[in-house]
């Protein structure tokens, strides 16, 4: 701040020059060589604007006083008229002219205190150096603003800029650091290189080194001599008006070097800006070709169908899809999550910058990635359902194929020369007896037969359900069964052959044993229950419940119930053989013994009546077995459920922490992002309740357990659930650091941020994160944004939406809608700026040369702009010219290069 003269404001305090002067004096800091060097600067100053005119002044205090050459100054210095001044030669004319001239300055809105036209035209020194010393700062410092400092602090940080580089240079301030001269000597080197020979300059030299920039300033720059070389290196500490006063005069003359290193600075700035984007798009599209390979890659696994039909087999396809869940598939989600968050930003950055939003190469939008990570999870559910519903099929399948060698050997054994019997022609050399022996033998047999009936439709049965099931060995399974039907259909047909034989010879055979006929009618059912019965107890079973298997120890529990009326049977029928043995033995009857009408002993119906006693307790032992397997099951199932039972909330809980902290209901964004950051710590310490859970469901798979009445969480639905936290934890931390980029970038405060998001969640009554039009127009109105109600606020809405939904899609994203605040609360950069930027280099030409971008920026820039630059093809084009105009607008999505 200039606080050293009566110009108030901006540039001074309340006091006036003379007060400060004054108060110099009383604290011992006023130097007398300061007045002589003011006197000397100031007048130089006014010469080399007075020349202008063809004038110029000897004796600043004397040649004022009339206000004549004061009036023709400020005329040459500010462009403009003053009011025609009088000329007479009295008093009062010579005090109307120096007031016209004061009035001029304060038009400026320059406060004068303490300085009067009447001390003027008395010719005061310290007046009127002091009203010179506010001419000066009104119009040859007020201008120079360096990063919106005060024109002292912006004059004094542009020196130090450009003589920060040089060595024995150190600007501080406007007394002692130019008293040895390098300083000035330094600016001249900065912008003219070929004026001096800097390195031939010593510290140890100051009356040289002034004098050889002020005598270089003078001849080649315009500027002349304002200060004496021996009064700065006499003087303890030189007057800082005076350099001051000099020093803005190299400010003025490099101006245009100036604006040429602001032009460079601001496109450097866009330049690597677009770089960063450059780098960025090129690490989503190898992120994104990454993983769609790999999906890629493991979509036929997923799809694929096959295997060798055997339960084995199956099992370890299993066990690949639960590794590959564990070990393959989470760093693609985190990698999905990364791609999605790089994408955010880059899309941010873009934005911001004013550049067009980036389309990723064919294939691979976001929009591609998520149907392909959607189909890869469609792939997973349909994969493991297969595998699962493959596993129980080839389960029963091993059950039905032991089902049927059972009951197929049990037949095949029964139908063991039953061809060759019923082929026999014996009953033609029977005595009568015999005959009627073989007639009831016959007899028992068709009742054998006929129970067997049952036992051959069940083999079919189980033969088709395992054509059905596609069974790997149907055909040895349809080749037996094929065998054993034809084999039932000759036995049927020489059954009825053989009854039709007997019955030829029944005439002839009357007598009958009626005791062996008895126990042959009573010995073949009991003996076929007795096979039935050894069937049912031996035969496997696979249950998935509790109910399951309680109904099957109930239905053993009704078997057994029936053993008493069995075992009461069974001593009938062991009655009759006794009975028949006491006859033969009491009549003598040669081959009593032999019971002509059926093949069955006492000795066959005791042994098969004692298994079928032994397999009950075994039966018992088998059930009970599968009972402690089954609660073992439900166990599982009740642990599961109670673990998912408490994680399904917790995820659900943190989904709804997280989604409010998203919608920005409270709280700063670093507030946000640090209460995100906790929750994400959070869920990453929570993740062996997840492998826990893991766990406990891959028991339950290798306990083939199908469900679970004790809980609605699924582990499919977990894992979901766990992603899509993880995801939305992921996704709303780049959101609110993108919102952070946004405001720090933008320059909005977060008092603004916070009004904004406020509102549109206020407007956003379902939490979509987005707005329909009237919602938006709405919460634009609750902002203080002026939309009518006429035709003409209509058009501007329109206009709006055509800007935040350019898609037309009928909705406005909070992305969008910040942007939109963004820009209408503040600046930003424009294709224009950098073409203006380009213009200064190129010295107003409308293209620029290689040279020109190599001297003006930095290598790396400069061959970027080189690089992609087109050829300039306008009128007056010379070889190598480029055309900057075109590949400003390209960086802003304005034109294509």
């Amino acid at each position: 701040m200039m606080e050293n003269g009566g110009y108030v404001g901006q540039y001074g305090g309340e006091e006036s020059y003379m007060e400060q002067e004054e108060e110099w004096e009383r604290e011992g800091l006023l130097d007398p060589a300061w007045e002589k060097q003011q006197k000397k600067t100031f007048t130089a100053w006014c010469n080399s604007h007075l020349r202008k005119a063809g004038t110029s002044i000897e004796n600043i205090e004397d040649d004022f006083r009339n206000g004549l050459k004061l009036m023709l100054l400020l005329e040459v210095i500010s462009g403009e008229t003053l009011p025609k001044p009088d000329r007479g030669k009295m008093r009062f004319h010579k005090i109307a002219n120096v007031n016209k001239a004061l009035d001029f300055i304060a038009s400026k809105g320059v406060k004068l205190v303490s300085i009067g036209a009447e001390e003027i035209v008395d010719g005061n020194l310290k007046m009127t150096l002091g009203m010179i010393w506010t001419i000066i700062l009104r119009f040859a410092i007020q201008d120079i603003s360096v990063e919106e400092m005060t024109a002292k602090e912006g004059l004094l940080l542009w020196c130090q800029r450009k003589t920060a580089p040089y060595k024995n240079v150190n600007v501080q301030n406007f007394h002692l650091s130019f008293k040895d001269g390098l300083a000035f000597c330094a600016l001249i080197h900065r912008h003219r290189p070929d004026l001096i020979d800097y390195s031939k300059l010593s510290k140890d030299n100051p009356l040289e080194n002034l004098n050889t920039a002020f005598d270089v300033a003078e001849k080649y720059l315009d500027i002349p001599r304002m200060l004496d070389p021996d009064d700065l290196i006499n003087t303890p500490k030189p007057d800082e008006r005076a350099i001051m006063t000099y020093v803005s005069c190299y400010y003025h003359a490099f101006q245009g070097a100036q604006q040429a290193e602001t032009a460079a600075n601001r496109i450097c700035k866009v330049l690597k800006v677009n770089q960063e984007n450059e780098r960025l798009m090129e690490e989503y599209e190898r992120l994104a070709s990454d993983l769609l390979e790999w999906i890629r890659r493991t979509m036929p696994w997923l799809n694929s169908r096959q295997s060798d039909s055997t339960l084995a087999g199956v099992q370890k396809k299993l066990e690949e899809y639960r590794t590959y869940r564990r070990k393959h598939k989470p760093p693609r989600v985190e990698q999905k999550a990364k791609l999605e968050t790089n994408f955010n930003t880059l899309q941010t950055k873009l934005r911001l910058s004013n550049r067009p939003a980036y389309m990723p190469t064919e294939g691979k939008m976001v929009s591609d990635i998520t149907n392909s990570w959607k189909g890869l999870e469609h792939a997973e559910k349909a994969f493991e359902e297969w595998l699962l519903a493959e596993t129980m099929r080839l389960e029963r399948l091993e059950h039905l194929a032991q089902k049927f060698k059972h009951k197929a050997d049990t037949h095949e054994d029964w139908t063991k020369g039953k061809e060759e019997m019923l082929q026999s022609q014996d009953y033609r050399n029977c005595k009568l007896n015999e005959l009627k022996a073989l007639k009831k033998k016959h007899e028992a047999f068709e009742s054998d037969l006929a129970a067997h009936q049952d036992r051959v439709e069940q083999i079919a049965a189980i033969a088709q359900e395992l054509n059905t099931l596609e069974y790997h060995d149907c055909a040895s399974v349809n080749a037996r069964c094929q065998r054993i039907c034809d084999q039932w259909d000759r036995l049927g047909a020489l059954t009825q052959r053989r009854r039709q034989g007997l019955d030829e010879a029944e005439r002839i055979l009357e007598k009958i044993d009626l005791l062996h006929l008895e126990f042959a009618k009573r010995a073949a059912p009991f003996n076929n229950w007795l096979d039935g019965a050894r069937e049912d107890l031996v035969d496997m079973f696979i249950v998935h419940t509790m109910e399951e298997i309680q109904g099957l120890i109930q239905a053993h529990d009704q078997f057994k119930a029936t053993l008493g009326e069995a075992d009461k049977e069974f001593n009938v029928i062991i009655g009759l053989v006794r009975d028949a043995e006491a006859i033969v033995k009491q009549e003598q009857v040669p081959g009593g013994l032999v019971n002509p009408y059926t093949t069955l002993s006492a000795d066959l119906i005791s042994r098969k009546w004692s298994e079928v006693r032994a397999l009950v307790p075994q039966r018992d032992q088998t059930l009970a077995n599968e009972l402690r397997k089954q609660q073992n099951n439900e166990m599982l199932r009740r642990q599961f459920a109670e673990k998912a039972n408490a994680v399904g909330p917790w995820i659900e809980r943190q989904m709804d922490a997280v989604t409010a902290i998203g919608m920005g209901i409270s709280g700063s964004l670093e507030e946000q992002l640090h209460r995100l950051k906790e929750y994400e710590q959070a869920v990453y310490a929570y993740k062996p309740s997840i492998e826990e859970l893991e766990k406990i469901h891959q028991a339950v798979q290798e306990s083939m357990i199908f469900e679970n009445r004790y809980t609605h969480y699924t582990m499919e639905t977990l894992r979901v659930g766990w992603e899509q936290l993880l995801t939305s934890i992921n996704r709303n931390i780049n959101e609110v650091e993108n919102q952070i980029l946004t405001r720090d970038s933008k320059g909005i405060t977060q008092e603004q941020l916070t009004e904004f998001r406020s509102s549109f969640n206020h407007f956003d009554k379902n939490r979509t994160g987005r707005l329909a039009p009237e919602e938006f127009k709405s919460c634009l109105v609750s902002l203080g944004y002026s939309i009518g109600k006429d035709k003409q606020g209509d058009m501007d809405f329109q206009r709006i939406l055509a800007v935040v939904d350019p898609n037309a899609s009928g909705y406005v994203q909070f992305d969008a809608f910040l942007d939109f605040m963004t820009r209408e609360s503040t600046d930003t950069d424009t294709a224009e700026q950098v073409i203006d930027s380009f213009r200064i280099l190129a010295s107003d030409r409308p293209y620029i040369l290689p040279d020109e971008l190599r001297r003006e920026l930095p290598p790396d820039q400069a061959e970027y702009c080189i690089q992609r630059m087109p050829p300039y093809k306008g009128p007056n084009a010379i070889p190598g010219a480029l055309d900057y105009m075109s590949f400003s607008t390209a960086l802003y999505g304005e034109s294509d290069l």
